[in-house]
Protein backbone atom coordinates (compact mmCIF):
# COMPACT_ATOMS: atom_id res chain seq x y z
CA UNK A 1 0.00 0.00 0.00
CA UNK A 2 1.56 3.46 -1.03
CA UNK A 3 1.12 5.90 1.65
CA UNK A 4 -1.35 8.91 0.71
CA UNK A 5 -3.53 6.70 -1.04
CA UNK A 6 -3.62 5.77 -4.96
CA UNK A 7 -1.78 7.51 -7.54
CA UNK A 8 -1.96 8.07 -11.37
CA UNK A 9 1.25 5.63 -13.47
CA UNK A 10 2.54 9.26 -14.34
CA UNK A 11 3.04 10.00 -10.55
CA UNK A 12 4.62 6.85 -9.63
CA UNK A 13 6.58 6.80 -12.44
CA UNK A 14 8.32 9.84 -11.04
CA UNK A 15 8.23 8.44 -7.60
CA UNK A 16 10.66 5.81 -8.76
CA UNK A 17 12.75 8.00 -10.41
CA UNK A 18 13.34 10.11 -7.59
CA UNK A 19 14.51 6.74 -5.27
CA UNK A 20 16.60 5.91 -8.10
CA UNK A 21 14.45 3.13 -9.15
CA UNK A 22 13.32 1.71 -12.92
CA UNK A 23 11.52 -1.12 -14.42
CA UNK A 24 12.06 -2.79 -17.55
CA UNK A 25 10.29 -5.80 -19.03
CA UNK A 26 12.14 -8.37 -20.78
CA UNK A 27 10.22 -9.51 -23.88
CA UNK A 28 9.89 -12.94 -25.98
CA UNK A 29 10.71 -14.84 -22.70
CA UNK A 30 10.07 -18.42 -23.20
CA UNK A 31 10.77 -20.31 -20.02
CA UNK A 32 12.62 -19.20 -16.77
CA UNK A 33 14.15 -22.83 -14.28
CA UNK A 34 14.50 -21.67 -10.77
CA UNK A 35 16.60 -24.83 -9.15
CA UNK A 36 16.94 -25.88 -5.84
CA UNK A 37 18.99 -28.64 -4.49
CA UNK A 38 16.26 -31.40 -5.00
CA UNK A 39 13.63 -29.69 -7.22
CA UNK A 40 12.77 -27.16 -10.68
CA UNK A 41 10.33 -25.08 -10.76
CA UNK A 42 9.64 -23.85 -14.41
CA UNK A 43 7.89 -21.38 -15.72
CA UNK A 44 6.12 -21.26 -19.18
CA UNK A 45 6.00 -18.38 -20.78
CA UNK A 46 6.47 -16.18 -17.50
CA UNK A 47 6.37 -12.22 -17.63
CA UNK A 48 9.82 -11.02 -16.26
CA UNK A 49 10.73 -7.33 -15.50
CA UNK A 50 13.84 -5.92 -14.65
CA UNK A 51 13.53 -3.63 -12.06
CA UNK A 52 16.95 -1.38 -10.97
CA UNK A 53 17.39 0.07 -7.43
CA UNK A 54 20.12 2.62 -7.10
CA UNK A 55 22.16 0.23 -9.94
CA UNK A 56 21.17 -3.23 -8.23
CA UNK A 57 19.28 -5.49 -10.74
CA UNK A 58 16.34 -7.53 -9.74
CA UNK A 59 14.28 -9.86 -11.89
CA UNK A 60 10.84 -10.30 -11.01
CA UNK A 61 9.07 -13.64 -12.58
CA UNK A 62 4.94 -13.90 -12.55
CA UNK A 63 3.39 -16.56 -13.75
CA UNK A 64 2.24 -20.69 -12.34
CA UNK A 65 5.54 -22.78 -11.99
CA UNK A 66 5.34 -26.45 -12.38
CA UNK A 67 7.68 -28.11 -10.17
CA UNK A 68 9.55 -31.00 -10.80
CA UNK A 69 12.34 -33.04 -9.74
CA UNK A 70 15.81 -31.77 -10.42
CA UNK A 71 17.10 -33.33 -13.59
CA UNK A 72 13.67 -34.86 -14.81
CA UNK A 73 13.12 -34.36 -17.83
CA UNK A 74 11.66 -31.53 -20.29
CA UNK A 75 8.60 -32.48 -22.17
CA UNK A 76 10.34 -32.85 -25.44
CA UNK A 77 10.57 -30.37 -27.60
CA UNK A 78 11.07 -30.37 -31.41
CA UNK A 79 14.80 -30.09 -32.14
CA UNK A 80 17.81 -31.24 -34.88
CA UNK A 81 19.49 -32.04 -32.02
CA UNK A 82 20.17 -36.18 -32.13
CA UNK A 83 18.58 -38.73 -29.54
CA UNK A 84 20.87 -39.17 -26.85
CA UNK A 85 19.94 -41.82 -24.46
CA UNK A 86 17.55 -41.26 -20.82
CA UNK A 87 19.98 -39.86 -17.98
CA UNK A 88 20.26 -42.65 -15.38
CA UNK A 89 18.37 -41.93 -12.04
CA UNK A 90 20.39 -39.90 -9.65
CA UNK A 91 22.56 -39.05 -12.06
CA UNK A 92 23.73 -35.45 -13.55
CA UNK A 93 21.41 -33.12 -15.16
CA UNK A 94 20.47 -34.05 -18.58
CA UNK A 95 21.22 -30.56 -20.13
CA UNK A 96 24.58 -30.68 -18.29
CA UNK A 97 25.56 -33.79 -19.70
CA UNK A 98 24.39 -32.97 -23.15
CA UNK A 99 26.49 -29.21 -22.33
CA UNK A 100 29.48 -31.22 -21.69
CA UNK A 101 29.02 -33.79 -24.45
CA UNK A 102 28.85 -30.94 -26.82
CA UNK A 103 31.36 -28.51 -25.86
CA UNK A 104 34.18 -31.29 -25.28
CA UNK A 105 33.08 -33.69 -28.05
CA UNK A 106 32.99 -36.69 -26.57
CA UNK A 107 30.53 -39.97 -25.61
CA UNK A 108 27.70 -39.53 -23.26
CA UNK A 109 29.64 -41.94 -20.76
CA UNK A 110 32.92 -39.87 -20.88
CA UNK A 111 30.63 -36.50 -20.29
CA UNK A 112 28.32 -38.39 -17.52
CA UNK A 113 32.30 -39.64 -16.03
CA UNK A 114 33.59 -36.39 -15.78
CA UNK A 115 30.92 -34.67 -14.36
CA UNK A 116 30.81 -37.07 -11.34
CA UNK A 117 34.63 -36.20 -11.16
CA UNK A 118 34.05 -32.24 -11.20
CA UNK A 119 31.28 -32.37 -8.55
CA UNK A 120 28.47 -31.56 -11.13
CA UNK A 121 30.18 -28.59 -12.17
CA UNK A 122 29.82 -28.52 -16.44
CA UNK A 123 33.12 -26.13 -16.71
CA UNK A 124 35.32 -27.98 -14.80
CA UNK A 125 34.08 -30.97 -16.76
CA UNK A 126 34.69 -29.85 -19.61
CA UNK A 127 38.05 -29.01 -19.03
CA UNK A 128 38.76 -31.55 -17.37
CA UNK A 129 38.03 -33.14 -20.94
CA UNK A 130 40.03 -30.72 -22.97
CA UNK A 131 43.28 -30.64 -20.88
CA UNK A 132 43.08 -34.89 -20.43
CA UNK A 133 43.62 -35.16 -24.47
CA UNK A 134 46.26 -32.93 -24.52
Amino acid sequence: MIPGGPRNPRQMEQMMRRLGMSTEPVPDVEEVIVRTRTKEHVFAKPEVTVLTVQGVRSYQIVGQPTVRPRGAAAPAAPSSAPAVPAPTPGGPPEEDVRLVMEQANVSREEAVEALFQSKGEPAEAILKILTRSR
